[in-house]
């Protein structure tokens, strides 16, 4: 097919997610390979979020193909029921990489199934019925994901399945009070965390699901001491502490999973996108050894038929091996430097830029009409005049592929990105906020 025959085919027979479907206009891509790809003009992009923050290895690694071949030639699939060999290496192999407390994997063949999964063995576990979870949060658009999550995706799911709780997110750029502290903000956080779980009746809360790092919603990056509180309040209350890893794990932060960088042993953690980097879907939740054991004498009331899918699980086994033979981690803490001290360039120099976070190679720009009083670029879950789109649009134009949600730029680059590759896609950001402080003038 050409170009137009693909963009053709595709606005007529496919329904485009997150997108008014008319007018759409998909780039046809013909080729990727490393952080770039083409479409059928020859023209180049950067892949600057690792399109939806998956493809953490990004375009054409042999490895995993490698790897998604050999598998083919046995077998491609098997059902969960059996023994195939890579899905217990796999789950060998994740297992291993955990901390000490961590039991057994269950493969899903997302991040929001993986959440969802999580939730019921939770429930199972506990016996209690009521989650907890943030309202600048994301976890899934599926039913019980979508309930999970807090942020606007989760309207068109309302009204929504009883004993979903949300609380508040440690904002601290946003946050009426001004803390004198890191320290000071958790204190508070945690305070009036403990409150609403008194509330709520601790006996009937099961577990407190969080994105370690808060993701598409604007890399909040937890204040010091916050997740060892949260930790504390679940073990006091007899909650467990569901980690969602789906966008931090496999070393967006610097850290194999992002809960290393903040000394917490979660009892559940969800994982996805960088397991395989998108070469083919998997995902899953690790459950404490406490957890798997429960389940050795009690029904474990889950199951998918793609549980554990040969095929993935043979992938993610080449790529977690590729993170440690090519020293991945190492990579994201040089080049993440760079990236936080560009972003932070950017916020001095830029009217525009109200605040930036990042962690690793995970970060975002959150954007202002004024610094001082903080009024965001659009309106919280609104944006009648298509103002982030367009940014987008002047980015595109540079050849610099990311997204927004909200009033975030998202900067989440593959974690393979040199620090020259790097600098030279910031310089495309860099002349955009040049515009759009010139809009806000």
């Amino acid at each position: 097919m050409t170009g137009e025959e693909i963009k053709s085919t595709l606005t007529s027979y496919n329904l485009q997610s997150w997108s008014k479907q008319r007018g759409l206009n998909p780039i046809p891509v013909v080729k990727g390979e490393g952080i770039y790809f083409w479409d059928d003009q020859g023209n180049r992009y950067t892949d600057m979020s690792s399109q939806l923050v998956n493809m953490n290895l990004g375009f054409g690694n042999k490895a995993i193909g490698d790897a998604i071949k050999k598998q083919v030639d046995q077998y491609c699939f098997i059902s969960p029921s059996y023994g195939a060999e890579s899905r217990a290496k796999l789950a060998k192999k994740i297992v291993e990489l955990m901390p000490d407390n961590m039991g057994k994997v269950f493969f899903t063949n997302a991040g929001a199934d993986a959440n969802e999964n999580a939730v019921k063995m939770a429930r199972m576990f506990t016996g209690k019925n009521k989650i907890f979870s943030r309202y600048r949060s994301y976890h899934g658009s599926s039913f019980g994901a979508g309930n999970l999550t807090g942020e606007p995706r989760r309207y068109p799911l309302e009204p929504g399945i009883p004993g979903f709780v949300k609380f508040f997110d440690p904002y601290l750029y946003r946050e009426a009070v001004c803390f004198e502290s890191e320290e000071a903000a958790t204190a508070y956080y945690i305070r009036k965390l403990e409150e609403q779980i008194q509330y709520e009746g601790p006996d009937s809360i099961a577990a407190i699901a969080m994105e370690t790092v808060t993701g598409s919603n604007g890399v909040i990056i937890p204040p010091k001491g916050y997740m060892p509180g949260v930790r504390a309040l679940c073990d006091q209350y007899g909650i467990l502490m569901i980690c969602d890893e789906v966008m931090t794990g496999w070393g967006r932060t610097g850290k194999l999973f992002g809960f290393e960088n903040f000394d917490v042993k979660p009892d559940i953690v969800t994982f996805a996108k960088g397991v395989t980097c998108g070469y083919i879907p998997l995902g899953g939740c690790v459950v404490s050894k406490e957890i798997a054991a429960y389940f050795d004498d009690h029904l474990l009331s889950c199951g998918l038929t793609y549980s554990g899918h040969p095929l993935a699980c043979a992938a993610g086994i080449a790529c977690v091996e590729y993170y440690e033979e090519a020293h991945i981690l190492d990579n994201v803490v040089a080049v993440g430097k760079v990236l936080g001290e560009k972003l932070e360039e950017m916020k001095t120099a830029h009217p525009s830029v109200g605040d930036v976070r990042y962690i690793g190679l995970f970060s975002a720009v959150e954007l202002v009409k004024d610094k001082v009083t903080k009024e965001p670029l659009v309106p919280y879950g609104r944006d009648p005049e298509g103002v982030m789109g367009k940014i987008i649009g002047m980015l595109k134009e540079k050849g610099f592929m990311t997204y927004s949600h909200e009033n975030m730029i998202l900067i989440a680059p593959p974690l393979i990105i040199t620090k020259e590759q790097l600098i030279e896609e910031l310089a495309k950001l860099d002349e955009v906020l040049d515009n759009v402080d010139r809009k806000i003038s």
